[in-house]
C-alpha cells in the first residue's frame, strides 16, 4: 500500500511542479493558490508513504520520478528542449529509481 501512496505522491508532485510553470505565467494570485494546495497534498502523501517505506527510499523515488516526469511535461507541454546527454542523464534517475525499489528492504 506504502508503494501505492508514493505513485500518487510522484504524480501529485510532478502535477505540482508544472502548475508552478502555469501560476508564473497568469501572474495571479487565484492561479498560485493551485500550487500551494497541491504542496499540501504531496507533502501529505509523501508522509503517508514513509509510514510503510525507508525516508531515504520513498524520498529517492519521489524526486527522482518527479524529475523525471516534470522533464517529460515540460517538453510536451511547454515546448521545453532534452538533448541527447540529457535523455541519457534521465534515464541513470529511472535505472536508479528501479534499483532503489527492487533492492528495498520493505
Amino acid at each position: 500500500m506504502a508503494w501505492l501512496i508514493l505513485g500518487v505522491a510522484v504524480v501529485t508532485e510532478i502535477v505540482w511542479a508544472l502548475s508552478l510553470k502555469w501560476a508564473a505565467t497568469q501572474g495571479s494570485w487565484g492561479a498560485s493558490a493551485i500550487p500551494i494546495a497541491l504542496s499540501f497534498v504531496n507533502m501529505g502523501l509523501l508522509a503517508m508513504a514513509m509510514r510503510g517505506l525507508p525516508a531515504g527510499t520513498a524520498y529517492a523515488v519521489w524526486t527522482g520520478l518527479g524529475a523525471v516526469g516534470v522533464t517529460i511535461f515540460g517538453v510536451i507541454l511547454f515546448g521545453e528542449k532534452l538533448n541527447t546527454v540529457q535523455m541519457g542523464f534521465i534515464a541513470l534517475i529511472i535505472v536508479g529509481v528501479v534499483g532503489t525499489k527492487f533492492f528495498a528492504t520493505t
